[in-house]
C-alpha cells in the first residue's frame, strides 16, 4: 500500500466496531466443545487457528484434539455477542465473564 490508501486503510480499522462476546469451538470427530470469550470477535478465530497451526496453543485439550483429528474437523462459531459497547471496560469485561460461565454450562464445553 502506498500512502493515501495506506493511512485510510489504518483509518477504516480503528474507526470499525468492535464486538465482544462468546464463542464455541467444535469438534465433529470427537464431539468437544470449547467455549471463549473475546472482546473482539471479529480477530478471535485467526487467532486461535494460527496457534493451533503452529503448534502453541495455550489450551492443551483444544491442542491436541487439533493434532488427532485436523482442522477440517473444527469449526468456529459465534454464540452471544455482547451488547452496551459503551459501557466502562470494567463492566463490559464483568458481564463478558458472567456470560463465558454461562455458556461454559449451556454447551457442557471445556473453558478456555
Amino acid at each position: 500500500m502506498k500512502g493515501y490508501s495506506r493511512k485510510a486503510a489504518v483509518a477504516a480499522y480503528k474507526e470499525r466496531k468492535v464486538e465482544a462476546g462468546i464463542y464455541a469451538i467444535r469438534c465433529t470427530s470427537s464431539d468437544q466443545v470449547w467455549v471463549g470469550s473475546a472482546p473482539d470477535l471479529a480477530t478471535i478465530q485467526n487467532r486461535i487457528w494460527f496457534t493451533l497451526r503452529q503448534g502453541s496453543d495455550p489450551h492443551r485439550s483444544l491442542q491436541e484434539a487439533w493434532i488427532t483429528h485436523g482442522s477440517d474437523a473444527f469449526s468456529f462459531e459465534i454464540v452471544e455477542k455482547m451488547d452496551d459497547q459503551d459501557d466502562p471496560i470494567y463492566i463490559r469485561h464483568s458481564a463478558l465473564k458472567k456470560q463465558h460461565a454461562e455458556w461454559v454450562v449451556k454447551l457442557s464445553g471445556i473453558r478456555i
